[in-house]
This record gives structure tokens, sequence and C-alpha cells, in this order.
């Protein structure tokens, strides 16, 4: 018999971060840095060590699907039968307890190393508010049981997002970079209203398991009114455009990267396991919806397939060690992307808890180089670091051996079960996405080992800047150093599970049955006969030994390869070809190093185009019709006025004369009535 899950020990995950967030934010002013970060801290502990017992049960065969709290009910929504229910209330099968224990733990990470991080920032406190209300907003997402609670979580995430980008305010690029990120996340947040509104009003109810019990109501539904398009697949696409703008996808993407204006520590808990990873859970949990309509699916696949490949040869010319990674990002969330349209679900999840941990293993590890460059992000003015932070060197191969999917460590399992399912699918598009994917193993491996070698290897250019840098505020040249165990340590601790958690997690996430019992459907993932990609793979599946073992004659594992040996030929053997390849194919190299020009056309297209469409819209509707109104009826007024002033002459007489005129008026009036 199944085992129900706590709800007062379910809902103790969420409130300890909201505890710690408040009890710092609002007493900030009369709080100590050491309190503050030790309230905070002990809040995300507690969730962390609550997640892992629930997780633990969960994988007992224990779960949870209730109201926690009912706070409102609208009647008459959207049809004369249906009630909205606003309501607090919790989902909790594996896939949320998985998710659950990666956002606690990474935040721990971030919040151990934001103490040595942020150690002489005067906003100390607040920045730890600040992280606390994050992950409190995202575990609220992550763990909700219908779509309202979750619309809360994505909105949340957002907020916070928008507050951490631009902590330090005083700095104009993160004033605009925050400014970005809210608004490029509101046009995806559009989609997914108009998703969820439409699930809603043929559904009746946003709640999970009314919806995936009663999803042939939108099947059944047929085409969207006064259209020809099938209602699941425009809702399916709604609901897929706010995973768009959340997880950063082609062509919402161009936030991510300026994103990177924040501090360091948001980098990695935004990037790496949370706020960019919504979109795909989001998907994921919806797979009940979008397994019912291919055409949705093919749209997922291509827009994967091109933020996969396209974003990372944008990684190959980034100067900033922060960019890099961040491209970084935006590709792997590509596969991600490309392996929920090959309804390859499981493996997608799989790359997102691989990713969270090396993902942010980079991000921390890139932060202390920062620190040990005295604030220098240019990867042009390093070199030779290996020798001065060996704990972050050696730290930092491990992240990137895990990015490149080498064998044996955790990214190689999650990554090699996309390319594969995406080898098996037959779906439209496929075809372009495994193209896009083997493509981006070498890309990848290009950019990732590009960074490391300019960073860690080769000349110490620091010693003799031949430019400016760009963040060397006291623009002094000092001795690079290790920083504080604060820093090293979460390198450490997430160097752990960058190197074992794939194989460890391969066999039950992939072929085993660690999503196989839900608590709405028979699985907690639901994916069509009609789409058999993942089971292929699961009666070919022999364990991760042999996985990794078979792979060596696989075509990814001699991409990653080539693309580390060019890395080292280029930028430590001869690094003076980079150079001349840049003046050879100088226009590949311009396009690339303005993004695609995708910035500059959305400034002359949207906002010049906005700013001179509201300026004539004011000109047309403000001041010629409302102004024109408003002052018209005035001067109308004025000049009425004007003529009727000229009877008013004083003179008594001439009164009198009027009212003789009007009394034989009335008169005559009274006697043609009268016949």
């Amino acid at each position: 018999m199944a085992m129900t899950l706590n709800p007062n020990l379910l809902l103790a995950v969420p409130l300890a971060p909201l505890a710690g967030s408040l009890i710092t934010g609002l007493c900030s002013k009369t709080i100590s840095r050491y309190n503050a970060h030790r309230v905070t801290i002990f809040g995300i502990a507690i969730a962390f060590i609550i997640s892992v017992r629930v997780l633990l049960q969960v994988m007992d065969c224990a779960s949870f699907n209730g109201t926690i709290y009912e706070w409102a009910i609208l009647p008459g929504i959207a049809s004369g039968q249906a009630t909205l229910k606003l309501e607090i209330g919790f989902l909790v099968d594996s896939l949320s307890a998985m998710m659950m224990c990666v956002v606690t733990f990474v935040s721990l990470m971030v919040h151990i190393y934001t103490i040595g991080y942020m150690a002489e920032d005067p906003s100390y406190q607040r920045f730890f508010s600040y992280i606390s209300l994050f992950t409190f907003s995202m575990l609220m997402l992550v763990m909700s049981n219908n779509l309202l609670q979750l619309f809360f979580g994505w909105e949340a995430v957002g907020l916070v997002s928008y507050l951490l980008i631009g902590f330090w305010y005083s700095r104009p690029t993160a004033v605009h970079a925050n400014l970005k990120a809210f608004l490029v996340n509101r046009i995806g947040d559009f989609g997914f209203l108009l998703g969820i509104g439409l699930v809603f009003s043929y559904v009746g109810s946003l709640n999970y398991g009314d919806i995936f019990l009663h999803r042939e109501m939108l099947t059944s539904a047929g085409v969207l009114w006064g259209t020809q398009w099938q209602l699941i697949t425009v809702t399916c696409i709604c609901l897929f455009i706010g995973a768009m703008g959340k997880s950063a996808q082609f062509p919402l993407h161009v936030w991510l990267p300026d994103s990177m204006e924040g501090p360091t520590p948001i980098s990695a808990l935004i990037h790496a396991a949370t706020m960019v990873t919504a979109g795909i859970f989001m998907v994921t949990r919806m797979s009940p919806l979008f397994e019912l309509s291919d055409t949705a699916l093919s749209f997922v696949i291509v827009i994967g397939s091109i933020t996969t490949l396209f974003m990372g040869f944008l990684g190959i010319v980034q100067n900033d060690i922060k960019r890099v990674i961040a491209y970084s990002t935006l590709s792997q969330l590509g596969y991600m992307t490309v392996a929920l349209g090959a309804s390859a679900y499981s493996a997608a999840v799989f790359h997102l808890m691989t990713h969270a941990f090396f993902k942010a293993l980079l991000f921390l590890g890139a932060g202390s180089v920062i620190i040990g460059m005295h604030h220098n992000q240019d990867i042009r003015d390093m070199g030779g670091l290996r020798k001065y932070m060996p704990i972050t060197w050696c730290t930092s191969l491990i992240g990137i051996l895990s990015l490149i999917g080498t064998p044996f460590f955790s990214g190689f399992y999650s990554k090699d079960s996309i390319i594969e399912a995406v080898k098996l699918s037959h779906l439209p598009g496929s075809g372009f996405a495994y193209f896009a994917v083997s493509v981006s193993v070498f890309v990848t491996a290009l950019y990732s080992f590009r960074m490391f070698f300019m960073v860690f290897y080769g000349h110490e250019r620091f010693r003799g800047l031949h430019h400016q840098p760009r963040y060397n505020y006291n623009h002094s040249v000092h001795e690079p150093f290790e920083p504080s165990w604060r820093i090293t340590l979460p390198l450490v601790v997430l160097s752990i599970p960058s190197v074992v958690i794939g194989a460890i997690a391969v066999g039950p996430m992939i072929s085993g049955d660690f999503f196989s019992h839900g608590v709405v459907l028979d699985k907690v993932i639901y994916v069509s006969e009609y789409h058999g990609a993942i089971r292929k793979m699961t009666m070919e599946f022999r364990g991760w030994i042999p996985m990794a073992f078979r792979s060596i004659l696989d075509l990814p594992v001699w991409l990653a390869l080539a693309g580390s040996i060019s890395a080292w030929f280029l930028y430590l053997k001869q690094p003076n070809i980079p150079a001349v390849i840049c003046q050879r194919f100088s226009i590949i190299y311009t396009l690339l190093d303005n993004k695609y020009y995708i910035d500059k056309i959305n400034d002359i297209v949207f906002t010049k185009g906005v700013v001179t469409f509201s300026k004539k819209l004011w000109r047309g509707c403000d001041v010629i019709v409302i102004d024109g109104l408003v002052n018209g009826s005035a001067r109308a007024v004025t000049r009425f006025a004007s003529v009727i002033r000229l009877l008013q002459t004083g003179y008594i007489y001439h009164y009198a004369f009027a009212m003789v005129i009007g009394m034989l008026g009335l008169l005559a009036l009274f006697v043609t009535l009268r016949r």
C-alpha cells in the first residue's frame, strides 16, 4: 500500500527558506552579517534535509497530492459551470522530490559560497535575503499541484531574479540587464498565461489531476474557435512559449548572457539548478498534454536544436569567463529541450539534474578565478593560474570534463542519453536535431577547453597586460591567489556529484522505475505508445559501465575528443592561429561577435519600433482625439458664451423688452396648442 507523505513536513520545505529571508530582510538594518548568513543557511539546510528524507520516502513508493490551504473560490469563470479555486497544494512524486533536492542542495552550496564572495559588499544582508526568497519561490513552483500556484512561483522567481541581476544597481549595465531579463520573460509569460487560460476554459480546472484525467476535452474540442489550428497544439505551444522565456530558448534567450552582470553566486543559482530549468520541469510535468500533439513536439525539438547549436557557436568568441559559461548554459538547455521534443522527458530531467551540479561548479569556479584575479573577468588577462589556484583548477577540470560528456563523468550519461534518444526518434525535426546535438558536442569541447587553457595554462598574461582590463577596478597588477575555504569548500562538494551522480542515477532514471509510480496517472512522466525512443533505450540498457565502454566507439565521444585537441592546438600549441582565422573569416567572426545581431534587431524593430509607434499613438489618440475633445469642447463653450454674453447689456429696458417678447411668445404657443 502506498504511503502518504506528511503535509506538515512538506510545508516546512518552502517555509524554512521563506522564514530566513523574512528575518534577514526585515531586520537588515539591525541583524549582523554573521547572523544574516547563519539564519538563511539554517533555513536552507532544514529544507535540504527534509527534501532528502522526502526523496527516500518517495523511492519507497510514498507520495502526496492534496490541498494545503484553500483561500478563495471564484464561481462562474469562463462558463456557467466552471469555478476557479485559489489554493495552495502540493504534488510530491519522484519528479518534484528530485527537483527539491537539487534546488536546496545547490542553494545551500551557493549560500556557503556567498559568505566568502560577498564578504566586503555593503548590502550583504540584503543579498542573503534575496537568494533565500528565490529558493522559496522555486520550491513553490516545483511542489505545486496546480497551474495557478506554479504560475505564482513562476512569476516570483522572475521578480526575485530581477532584483538579483540588478543587485549592484549603481551600475548602468546591471540595471539594463535586469530590465531586459524582466521584459523578455514577460513575453514568454504572456504565452504561458494564454496556455493556462485555454486549459481552464476547456477542462474547467487548473489542478494537475483534473487536467490529466480530462485531457481528452482538449483533443475532442477540435480546432480553436475561428481558426484551423488544433486546440491541443495551440495550448501546448502557448505553454512552451512560457518555457522558452524562462529557459532562455531562441529567440527569447537574449536576457541570459546579460544577466551575468549580477554577482557570481546568483549566476550559479539562477543559471544552473533553478530558474532556467523551470521551463524544462514544466514541460515534463505537462507531458500528458504534449504527448497528444506531434506538431507541438516538433516545434519544441526544432527550437531546442537551434538553441543548442547556434548558442554554442557564440561561446567560442566570448572573452568574459562568465559569459562563456552562460552560453554553455544556453546550449545545454537546448539539449534538454531537444530531449523534451523527442519525448525523452526522463533524459531531459536527468540532464537537468547532472547539469545543475557541474554548471554550478563551473560558475562558482569562475567566481573563484574572478576573486583570485582581483575582479578581472577577461580570460585574455589570465593564463598560468594552475600553480596559484590548484583547487579551483582541479574542480574546474572536473566540471568541464562532465560538461563535454567524458565517459564515466555525470554529464556523459545524461548527454549521451539525449543524443541516443534523438537518434531513435522519428518525429519531424529529429534529423536536424541529431545533427545539431552531435555538432554541439565538438563545439562544447572547443569553447570549454579554450576557456580552461587560457585561464589555467600558457603565459602569465596578467604580468604584462597589453590592454586595459575590463573589470580590474584598481588597475594594478596583483599576484593571483586561491580564495578562502568558504569559496573552495562548495567547489569540492559540488565536484563529487559532478563525477558520480550520473553513474548512480542513469539506471533508475532512464531504464528503471524511478518515474513509474505516478500519483495521478500510472506513471509520473507520460509517454505515448507512438513515441518509442525512450523504450528502445530501456531495452538496450545494460548498465552504467557497459554504457561508458560502448560509447568509445560512438561518434559523440570522438567529437568531444576532437574539440578538446583542437582547443589545445589553437590556444596552447599555436596561439597565433585563432587571430589568423578571425581575419580570414572576418564576416563570420563579426556575426558571432555581434551575437547574430539579434540584440540590434530587437533594439531597432521592437524597442525603437515600440517607441515610434507609441509616439504616433500618443499624437493620434492623446493629442488629437482626447486633447481635441477636451480642448475643443472648452473652445466651443467659450465661443458660445462669447455670443450669449452680447445679450447681457446691463440696461433694464432691454431686459423688460425681452420679458415682453417672451411673454407674447408663450401666449402664442398656448393659443396654438389649445386649437
